[in-house]
């Protein structure tokens, strides 16, 4: 077995941990100053909109010589508008321009083909109505409200509505933080972008149920024992699925850095990096959201209640008559067998009844003969 899985073993059984439920205000600390940095970000920048949602032209040229910043000048002189434009992986521009119609895109390919010395024909424009945008963005916000509330009603019928409350709170969470990476980056929001969101919705959904269903293992029973409260019964729960939750976010993880990272930045396809910051984003504070915010917020909610505040008296009740006569409240005398004394007594008993079972009395051989 490998050290990870030996490691995961370990947390699995409670024998080594990691108190996250109960620094959980430190977590609580950190996830509002990043909440806060991207809500900032959003306000302060704003989101750069694609030209599906502005309208616009978009000119693909072929392999050219021409620089980024000699197109980007070029573009804005003739449009009159603000221009982006993107390398390609084949040497080629991207050059988008918002705002403008047919007749000006024209214009503005010919002196395009003029001042970076590539054939008109060889240009391609594309044209995009702002209306078509309007669209898209109406059926993100309504996929995505109607999303969060079979959520909530799903996690409340399988769970427990402080579990539904506490997965709702990570995704919005996780949405936040990656629209506010969006603004302080400064990439465009594209049909991509949306796709992108409403995916990571799902992975971050992923990892807070899995850990969830070990809450919802861990809580039976919960009531009638004195050696565990609810946060900490959480909290080792926690840890049971944390290496899963790690490699699973790792691996889910690794093809999109690919994308991002060497299909956005070494080949320069900017729909990759529409779709690939998303989700790198959405996924790394999906996984953390899982661990650090749902799982706490739902032990908050959980000893709230009437049964858990009880349990909470008795363990600590417990604990304190066990350090006043020196003993351990966790392995109580009367619960568990000392150093298998018990279990050498009752083995012996069984052998002594067993024995007396094999042998017939002198009475009875007495009677055969």
């Amino acid at each position: 077995m490998s050290r990870l899985g030996h490691l995961g073993a370990r947390l699995y059984r409670g024998e080594v941990g990691y108190d996250f439920v109960g620094k959980r205000k430190i977590w609580y600390g950190i996830s509002i100053l990043i909440t806060i940095t991207a809500i900032l970000g959003l306000a302060v920048r704003g989101l750069t909109m694609g030209i599906e949602f502005e309208g616009g032209a978009v000119f693909t040229t072929p392999k050219t010589s021409a620089s980024v910043a000699q197109a980007e000048e070029v573009a804005e002189r003739a449009s009159g508008h603000d221009a982006i434009v993107q390398k390609l992986g084949n040497k080629g521009l991207r050059i988008q321009i918002s705002g403008i119609d047919t007749a000006k895109s024209d214009s503005i390919k010919t002196e395009l083909s003029k001042e970076l010395k590539v054939p008109a024909e060889d240009i391609n424009a594309d044209l995009v109505g702002p209306s078509w945008g309007d669209q898209i963005a109406n059926k993100a916000w309504t996929g995505l409200i109607v999303f969060m509330i079979l959520v909530v009603i799903y996690l409340a019928i399988a769970f427990e509505w402080r579990m539904a409350l506490a997965a709702l709170v990570a995704l919005i969470h996780d949405i936040t933080i990656t629209v506010g990476v969006y603004a302080l980056v400064g990439f465009e929001v594209t049909p991509g972008t949306v796709i992108g969101l409403l995916t990571i919705l799902g992975y971050s959904l992923y990892d807070t149920v899995v850990v969830f269903d070990g809450l919802k293992e861990g809580q039976r029973g919960l009531t009638k024992q004195t050696r565990l409260t609810y946060s900490e019964m959480a909290n080792k729960s926690l840890n049971g699925t944390l290496v899963r939750s790690i490699n699973t976010t790792v691996v889910a993880l690794l093809p999109v850095a690919g994308l991002l990272f060497i299909g956005g930045g070494v080949l320069g396809a900017g729909m990759l990096n529409d779709i690939s910051l998303s989700l790198f984003v959405g996924l790394a504070a999906g996984a953390y959201s899982s661990i650090f915010i749902a799982t706490p917020l739902v032990a908050d909610l959980k000893e709230r209640d009437p049964q858990m505040k009880a349990l909470k008296k008795r363990v600590l009740a417990k604990r304190a008559a066990a350090a006043a006569k020196g003993e351990s409240a966790d392995e109580p005398r009367d619960e568990e067998p000392r150093d298998g004394v018990e279990d050498v007594e009752d083995t012996a008993t069984a052998g002594a009844v067993v024995g007396q079972r094999r042998q017939p009395s002198r009475n009875n051989r007495g009677k055969r003969r």
